[in-house]
């Protein structure tokens, strides 16, 4: 699945002061990732704040990715939960032409056995029309995919890889030690992207892209020393996205950067005046003239 292999940009979702979906602000976030050659679209996944979308709020902003994309890169959509039987029920209500792949976040809240999320993720995949990729974040979901069950279900033939944004190296190690030649280890942690490449990791799913889609071609394209120049320019601000919760920090940064308004919806607030005020001191050291698209050469 090389259409998975490089940038994917886990898009997030522009909001007016009133709270509405800003769509002409969501096509300017589609365009700036797209010239900055990532290499495809996740459309509602956390960054996205799936959350607190309604159901035909993320119909319509998949449908509007669609258009803006005109094809361009692959789309990745983004379907997970705690209720396997509304996820089923959730695939009849997608149209999946031009949608490449699915981006499925392990249940959280019931925190289920291994053999639960075993079952879980076969019964979506079993149903699922488009290639399946998991999604492991113990962070928010409160339960760990562990290697052994990802590699029992990489055993799938519609589970093509996983996005592993558990920080854990030696788990990751020993997914990749372990894994079908033709199954997707994807970083899902920006900053630990080049050291999951040093160990077979082939793409990221990336939040940072949004503001930064140059820098994360560096890092996934790039050679071994240009890999860690992207990942050293990030380091000051990385960890500040995340201070007050993503995608509060990342849409900071795009509003300062001038891409699309820092709004987002309850219960997240948009960042504090402290936290607006670090992002910005960070985003005056990093110098994105210096980053170039080495695979396009």
């Amino acid at each position: 699945m090389k259409k998975f292999t490089g940038t994917g940009v886990a898009l997030v979702t522009p909001f007016r002061a009133d709270g509405a979906i800003d769509y002409p602000a969501l096509e300017s976030v589609i365009e700036h990732v797209i010239l900055g050659n990532v290499d495809y679209l996740v459309v509602q996944g956390t960054t996205g704040e799936s959350a607190t979308l309604s159901e035909e709020e993320k119909i319509e902003v998949l449908s509007f990715t669609k258009k803006i994309n005109r094809s361009r890169v692959p789309i990745v959509y983004g379907l997970g939960g705690n209720n396997t039987a509304g996820i089923l029920s959730a695939l009849d209500t997608i149209v999946f032409s031009e949608i490449a792949g699915l981006l499925s976040v392990s249940p959280y809240y019931n925190k289920p056995s291994q053999a639960g999320i075993i079952a879980h993720y076969e019964a979506l995949a079993d149903k699922c029309p488009v290639p399946v990729i998991l999604y492991n974040v113990p962070g928010r979901t409160m339960s760990n995919l562990s290697a052994d069950t990802t590699l029992e279900l990489a055993r799938h033939k519609n589970i093509i890889g996983i996005k592993e944004a558990s920080g854990d190296l030696e788990q990751c190690m020993r997914i990749a030690n372990g894994k079908p030649e033709d199954f997707l280890l994807i970083s899902g942690d920006d900053i630990n992207t080049t050291p999951m490449r040093s160990i077979g990791a082939e793409g990221v799913i990336s939040v940072i892209a949004n503001a930064y889609p140059e820098i994360m071609g560096a890092i996934i394209h790039g050679n071994g020393e240009y890999s860690k120049k992207g990942t050293f320019s990030l380091l000051d601000i990385n960890p500040l996205l995340y201070e007050e919760s993503n995608p509060v920090g990342v849409k900071c940064l795009m509003e300062h950067l001038g891409i699309c308004e820092s709004n987002v919806r309850l219960p997240l607030l948009k960042a504090s005046k402290e936290l607006k005020n670090k992002i910005v001191s960070a985003a005056g050291k990093i110098n994105t003239n210096q980053f170039y698209s080495p695979h396009l050469e």
